[in-house]
């Protein structure tokens, strides 16, 4: 059987399309996979992983799951290597547990926030990227942007955000997601911090 290098990028496309789909045509299934504190404590612990695939609407959704295809297919050849193959999976799983933590922490005793979606995940994917090709081009709403530019603008605006907290976007999330995929990618391969240094200063 031919495995190709995107399939598990694939498949978990799949699934998150499935999962999200099927949650806007059922509040319950939402509001039973959505990371929600009061659940947590009632040992529903499940929801570490089960809120990255649900989503607030179809704009959401389409959004993280266009960003994941575009760069996990390339990460994913790098985390191979680890854990007998399934070394994206659990990167991808890790950056949804990781993510969300301090969000948490911060609002465990806290009933009415609720937090859903692949955004940690998916930040962790492309900062991951972002160290192997930090001038490479990504297109922000059809417009071409250095990778390491919208980095910076990227950990601008979620700091800006998250300090307002008034658009019930979790920015905490996407922060920490990015901090998880930056430092796990870099535990692993040391030499991509010199390799990174080289290219953005294009020696």
């Amino acid at each position: 059987m031919l495995h190709l290098p995107f399939d598990h990028t694939i498949t978990i496309i799949i699934i998150t399309l499935i999962v999200s789909i099927a949650a806007f045509m059922s509040p319950q299934l939402k509001a039973r996979l959505r990371f929600w504190p009061p659940a947590m404590q009632r040992g529903q612990y499940d929801r570490f992983i089960t809120h990255g695939f649900v989503h607030a609407d179809a704009t959401h959704l389409l959004f993280n799951m266009i960003t994941l295809y575009f760069f996990g297919s390339i990460i994913e050849i790098f985390y191979r290597q680890f854990f007998y193959n399934m070394g994206f999976v659990l990167f991808y799983l890790g950056a949804l547990i990781f993510a969300i933590l301090p969000s948490y922490i911060q609002h465990k005793n806290d009933s009415h926030w609720a937090s859903l979606g692949a955004s940690g995940a998916v930040s962790a994917v492309l900062f991951s990227y972002i160290l192997f090709k930090p001038w490479h081009m990504i297109f922000v709403f059809f417009i071409p942007v250095p990778a390491i530019i919208f980095a910076v603008l990227y950990i601008a605006y979620s700091v800006w955000a998250g300090r307002r907290g008034n658009d019930n976007i979790n920015h905490s999330a996407h922060l920490w997601g990015a901090a998880y995929g930056v430092i796990v990618t870099l535990l692993l391969e040391p030499n991509l911090l010199p390799h990174f240094i080289k290219q953005l200063t294009g020696g």
